[in-house]
């Protein structure tokens, strides 16, 4: 369990109320502009933020970390309800919105910053991780390259990243042709 009051707030996401209760889950699959928009149409889930994990420099910017220095990977965090939606719940949607095997790429996107990784607040997501792991593996007949690594500090990514496709919303098809709908 994870207390996400004491976590920066990302956004909110429209219509969902705020429990009293939330927990936090936090993943890097690519870029974090598709995942953070496909967990945001997870009922459940209350709010989401994109930033950067698992890296050694303090409040990267998108440059640093794309720059291959810093470790960091780009991330979402999900605070979601747990009474609404479950971590297995989200872990499943984790696998289904990227290719797992890719080492540090996913599609056209290129670095160790789009590697595949979960990053666990607790002991139970931890065990949690590793049992979705290794029955998703049986899958795939490439090996899985997603770590599994306890959560060591997030960065908010800039602002402009942000639900970054919400704001970019046309009449011209780009949120859906992008996220492969």
């Amino acid at each position: 369990m994870s207390d996400a009051a004491n976590e920066p707030q990302g956004t909110a996401v429209p219509g969902a109320e705020r429990p009293e209760r939330t927990e936090v889950a936090t993943f890097g699959a690519g870029c974090f502009w598709k995942p953070e928009a496909l967990y945001r149409e997870v009922p459940g889930v209350v709010d989401t933020a994109v930033g950067y994990e698992g890296g050694h420099v303090a409040n990267p910017s998108y440059e640093q970390v794309c720059s291959g220095t810093t470790g960091h990977a780009e991330v979402v965090r999900v605070t979601y309800d747990p009474e609404k939606v479950s971590y297995e719940e989200l872990l499943d949607r984790f696998w289904d919105m990227h290719d797992p095997t890719q080492v540090n790429r996913q599609g056209p996107d290129i670095g160790d910053q789009y590697r595949t990784v979960i990053f666990t607040h607790t002991p139970e997501q931890e065990e949690a991780a590793q049992a979705s792991k290794a029955e998703r593996q049986k899958q795939y007949r490439d090996p899985i390259a997603t770590s599994i690594e306890p959560a060591t500090g997030f960065w908010m990514a800039e602002g402009y990243h942000q639900c970054y496709f919400e704001q970019r919303r046309s009449g011209s098809g780009l949120l859906g042709s992008l996220l492969g709908r």
